[in-house]
């Protein structure tokens, strides 16, 4: 973690931030295999991802934001987990940090914003892609309880080689009971 908490702010992503935001991704991009991106983007490329997630609502954007150097430290999101309606109370969540703020506690603060700010919302499920291998991105998910539900195996191919994809869940909000056993008719 941070050693001073007060000297980094996280709240919602701002246009103001499009093209520290857009760095930040670029970076994974170019550099790694934890996004299957394969080009760069330019800020007005990903203009529609920013106005995607909203200050409120299950979409979110949150920024991390040291507050003496004005940096973007990394960022964390809620998106839609797939377009058709029924989804629509499950997400998908990721987090990005910058390369030099890795291992200061950074993602764990974004996580703990985003978890706290979905709270109130219409959400059931959080999910996560994590593309293999990535310890601290598997670690991080563990410290939030989520929990592996499967892998894809070389579902993406970059840098001229096939990666797995891990995935995992996590429980969010109220858990509403299941009485589809006797919705259809089970005896017991």
């Amino acid at each position: 973690m941070p050693k001073d908490h007060a000297e980094v702010q996280v709240r919602a992503g701002t246009e103001a931030d499009l093209d520290a935001l857009t760095e930040l991704y670029n970076h994974y991009v170019r550099e790694t295999a934890v996004t299957f991106d394969t080009a760069v983007f330019t800020p007005e490329q990903r203009r529609p991802w920013l106005h995607s997630h909203p200050e409120d609502g299950p979409h979110r954007l949150l920024v991390a934001r040291d507050v003496r150097s004005a940096l973007i430290l990394g960022y964390a999101t809620s998106s839609p987990f797939r377009p058709k309606p029924a989804y629509s109370t499950s997400v998908e969540v990721s987090v990005y940090c910058a390369p030099d703020a890795a291992g200061r506690g950074i993602g764990t603060l974004l996580y703990k914003a985003l978890f706290e700010a979905l709270d109130g919302e219409d959400v059931h499920r959080a999910y996560a892609g994590i593309a293999q291998p990535n310890e601290a991105s598997a670690r991080l998910h563990a410290r939030f309880g989520f929990q592996h539900v499967g892998t894809y195996r070389e579902v993406g191919r970059k840098f001229g080689r096939y990666w797995d994809v891990a995935w995992y869940e996590k429980v969010l909000g109220k858990v509403l009971g299941n009485d589809l056993g006797k919705d259809l008719g089970s005896s017991g």
